[in-house]
């Protein structure tokens, strides 16, 4: 009977040590799964969007600063760079301003491409402080654009030539501004210049008198917002608040666009950008949380 409770107790014995192993390894296992998303590792590089750029940017560094195993290039081009080169497998995100195919060169590639909107951005119209314009109709805006309205005395400013600075066919934001401001009236390219990113319109808007374009409000915060002349469009400012409640037209969303299914660390990039995390950052940069722009177009 002593040796059947011995066996018994040295059962019990063993059944407990394999059971602290199990517990062993699943604390482990618990512990390398918080490693691996600690470790994340690889190489992301974007392209495309110069007014998604700006937010492309901070989240890649501070998304860095968090991975420090993950290396993130972010460039410009244009929407339509970002989203044909995206299409190749030459980048693994495309940053456009509208929806990828809008851009695309080989239309029969558009079903492989995922796009995540990240974001929303306004646009303002922006001009050289010396013009003397506070607002503009989008017929004026149109008929300016359209080479029709040439002198600033025409649509209540100065006596003054109005130099257009336009964007190039391969850029998101003509691409919204098209859409959104101009809609059946065609541009006339061979009045004034073209930029090609809001970075260089800032600059030229700038420095040329008589001077009109458009730029993402992104573009203008902080110095940048005082160094030149935002005008209304037909009596209303480029507010988030004006956008959302539909009374603003010139806007889009920002879209980053994977070939495919985003894998890591691509999908945790793009979940970094539009999630909680960053949304501060986001608003405080001149975007708008994509959550706050359902319902438009």
């Amino acid at each position: 009977m002593k040796r059947g409770l011995k066996l018994t107790f040295a059962a019990m014995a063993i059944t407990g040590m394999l059971a602290g192993c199990s517990n062993k390894d699943e604390k482990t296992t618990g512990k390398t799964s918080d490693d691996k998303k600690v470790e994340l590792t690889g190489t992301i590089g974007a392209a495309g969007s110069t007014a998604l750029q700006p937010l492309a940017d901070e989240a890649a560094t501070e998304f860095m600063a968090k991975f420090p195993q993950v290396s993130i290039t972010v460039q410009g081009g244009g929407s339509g760079t970002g989203v044909n080169q995206v299409s190749t497998g030459a980048i693994q995100i495309g940053n456009s301003d509208v929806p990828a195919a809008e851009k695309l060169e080989d239309k029969s590639l558009a079903s492989s491409l995922v796009e995540a909107k990240v974001a929303g951005v306004g646009y303002s119209m922006v001009t050289n402080k010396d013009v003397g314009v506070d607002s503009l109709t989008l017929q004026q805006i149109e008929d300016i654009f359209a080479g029709k309205v040439t002198n600033w005395k025409e649509v209540g400013g100065k006596d003054e030539k109005i130099n257009v600075i336009n964007r190039p066919a391969s850029s998101g934001t003509r691409a919204a501004f098209e859409k959104k401001i101009m809609k059946d009236v065609k541009i006339n390219d061979g009045v004034g210049t073209v930029q090609d990113s809001n970075g260089a319109v800032e600059q030229a808007v700038n420095s040329t008198p008589g001077a009109i374009s458009y730029l993402a409000n992104s573009y203008l915060i902080g110095d940048k917002k005082d160094a030149l002349k935002t005008v209304k469009i037909d009596g209303k400012e480029s507010t988030t608040d004006n956008i959302v409640a539909g009374d603003y037209p010139f806007y889009s969303y920002e879209y980053m666009i994977t070939k495919g299914d985003a894998k890591s660390p691509v999908k945790e990039y793009i979940e970094f950008i539009s999630g909680d995390e960053f949304a501060n950052k986001l608003v405080e940069m001149g975007y708008i949380p994509a959550s706050k722009m359902t319902g438009l177009e």
